[in-house]
Formats: structure tokens, C-alpha cells, sequence
């Protein structure tokens, strides 16, 4: 069996998160070996521990990745002294315009596009030079399904997961003939404190767990796009391909417009 289907070493950033954790508690078994980040030591190690308790290894840091020196420091490390099979950069957070509509804040969307986008690059970045030198390894890229057209509601977090999805396809497409597998995943509503600080309504609402399975399943299968709940990924889709007036006014009618 591949390493894409039954990865052994695992590296998560955000393990502290909803689907970070819930994907580390996935992941986590017997002889595996996982490498968990995040700026919550008491919920890293409570994750940490249910981990262990499942039979895996698991080696914690805590940081904030927006400390890139740091963050890049230990990715690469690890990446160097590991055969790091699958590389998640999970961490995230999600910004709005208030419920005024007064707008974001240049702080909040600044600090939204370091965490949401130039975290996970510097992830990919130093992760990469261990993959292409074996020719081996697999990265899952969090996208989101608001990446397929901008929701008025949250400009900055529609903007850096439509930055993401494009940056994995094109990884994809760069590193497939290097042996190395890229996967866009976009989730849509997940059940976390971040998805309930969001506004507007939360169709087809998903558990941490659910969602981690199936991201888990369809890794393994090396799918391009890990796109769901079907139903919210078919209508966010037509979004983007419909003409914007109407995209627009569809979005004012269900609730996501100021």
C-alpha cells in the first residue's frame, strides 16, 4: 500500500483547530507518527494525548505561524530528519465586515492573509526541497468553498482561500511529474467557534469528524479538489459561473449580502 493511502508520518498545522484536531485524531493509530502545531499548549496537548492513546507517536510545538523564521525552522527540520508522507496547513481564521457592515479592519485582514496564505506557503515552501529530493510525499491545501466566488460578508477570507486554491492547482500541476500528490480541499460549513463567529446562515453544516473522514478518504485517492457538502459545492460553483448580477442578488436573497 502507498504512502498516499496509508500515510505513516503526518505533519498538521492548526492541529489545534477543528479540522486539524479532528483530522490528527483520524490519522492517529498504531505506527503512525504525527508532528502537531499550535498556539493552544493546553488543547495541543489534550489532542496530543487522545493521539497517543490511539497507539500513534506524536511530537508537539508550539507556535504561531506567523513567526515564519520559526515556522519554516521547524517544518524544515522535521522534513529533513522525517519522511513526512503528508503535510496539512490547516490553521486558519476568518475575518468579516461587522454587523454594520463598518468593514474589516487593514489589522484583521492583514494578520487573516499571513495565517491563511503566506503561513501555508512558507509550510509548502519548506517542506518541498525533502519531497522533490525522495520523490515522494503529498500536500493538502485548505481551500474553502467561498474560494469559487467572494462572499460580501467576508472579502479577505474569500480572497486568500481563492488564492489557495489556485496555488495548489498550479502545485499540482508542477510537482505530479516529481512524484509529489497536491490537493485542494474546500470545505463548506464545518461546526467550529470560527464557522459560528461567521455571519449569515450555515447551510449543511458538517461535524470536524465527518469532514476529516472524508478529507481522509479522498486523499487517499488522490482527488484533485476535495470539494463538500455536494449540494452547497454544486450551488457556490454556479456562483462563479453565472453572470455577477445574478450571483449577486442570489447571495442578497439567502441572507450573505449587507
Amino acid at each position: 500500500m502507498s504512502a498516499y493511502n496509508s500515510p505513516s508520518t503526518v505533519l498538521i498545522t492548526g492541529a489545534t483547530g477543528s479540522i486539524g484536531s479532528a483530522l490528527a485524531q483520524a490519522y492517529a493509530g498504531a505506527g503512525q507518527i504525527l508532528f502537531l502545531q499550535g498556539r493552544n499548549t493546553a488543547r495541543l496537548q489534550e489532542v496530543a494525548e487522545f493521539c497517543r492513546q490511539k497507539g500513534a507517536e506524536v511530537h508537539t510545538k508550539v507556535l504561531d505561524v506567523r513567526n515564519l523564521d520559526e515556522l519554516r525552522d521547524w517544518v524544515s527540520t522535521v522534513s529533513q530528519e522525517n519522511t513526512v508522507d503528508l503535510l496539512l496547513p490547516t490553521a486558519g481564521i476568518n475575518v468579516n465586515i461587522g454587523p454594520n457592515g463598518q468593514g474589516e479592519t487593514w489589522e484583521e485582514s492583514s494578520a487573516l492573509i499571513e495565517i491563511n496564505l503566506v503561513a501555508a506557503m512558507a509550510v509548502v515552501d519548506a517542506a518541498l526541497p525533502a519531497m522533490r529530493q525522495r520523490g515522494s510525499g503529498q500536500i493538502g491545501l485548505f481551500s474553502s468553498l467561498a474560494a469559487y466566488y467572494g462572499l460580501p460578508l467576508t472579502p479577505s477570507y474569500s480572497a486568500s482561500k481563492a488564492a489557495i486554491k489556485a496555488y495548489g492547482e498550479a502545485l499540482r500541476g508542477w510537482l505530479a511529474p516529481e512524484g509529489i500528490h497536491v490537493n485542494v480541499i474546500m470545505p463548506g460549513y464545518v461546526e467550529s467557534k470560527m464557522c459560528r463567529e461567521m455571519p449569515g446562515p450555515k447551510p449543511f453544516l458538517w461535524s470536524p469528524e465527518r469532514a476529516a473522514q472524508v478529507i481522509k478518504r479522498r486523499l487517499a485517492r488522490n482527488q484533485a479538489r476535495i470539494s463538500f457538502p455536494f449540494p452547497l459545492n454544486l450551488g457556490t460553483w454556479y456562483l462563479a459561473v453565472l453572470p455577477s448580477c445574478i450571483s449577486q442578488r442570489i447571495l442578497q436573497l439567502l441572507g450573505y449580502g449587507h
